[in-house]
């Protein structure tokens, strides 16, 4: 009688088990983009090659670390850039959503017109994980 009720016990959990496993399973393969942006360090050399299509020019000026948020190193990149069309811009902020890293722009976004051109400046913060190479290197050269 113990045992058939143990037996039972010991399928319920294991019917939870599998039904989250399987739920865990569907949620990385849909989410495998995001996880691995977070995993990613970032790279301000290959950010300005693979979104320099959207912009004239794109330089990146300043990358410093910010105060970690929720596991989470945080960095701030000051960039500016030339742009022909405010829709260029527009591009760029919708190919960010689908990047290698875990980024947001931060508001005010500065445009000035300089002759033909749209001369954007603003501040992105860009997410990693924790166990990120430059965030351990960040806080051992800040010690």
């Amino acid at each position: 009688m113990d045992l058939k009720k143990e037996m039972r016990s010991f399928n319920k959990y294991q019917t939870f088990h599998d039904q989250t496993l399987k739920t865990l399973k569907d949620l990385q393969s849909k989410n495998r983009n995001i996880i691995t942006a977070f995993e990613r360090p970032f790279s301000p050399d290959r950010f300005e090659k693979q979104y320099k299509v959207d912009f004239t020019s794109l330089k990146i000026a300043k990358i410093k670390r910010a105060k970690d948020e929720e596991g989470f190193s945080v960095y701030e990149v000051n960039t500016t850039s030339h742009i022909s069309s405010p829709v260029n811009f527009y591009d760029f902020l919708d190919a960010l959503n689908k990047g290698d890293w875990i980024i947001g722009v931060n508001f005010p976004i500065k445009f000035r017109r300089e002759g033909d051109m749209i001369r954007s400046s603003f501040t992105m913060k860009v997410y990693a994980n924790n166990r990120d190479k430059n965030a351990t290197a960040s806080k051992s050269s800040a010690k």
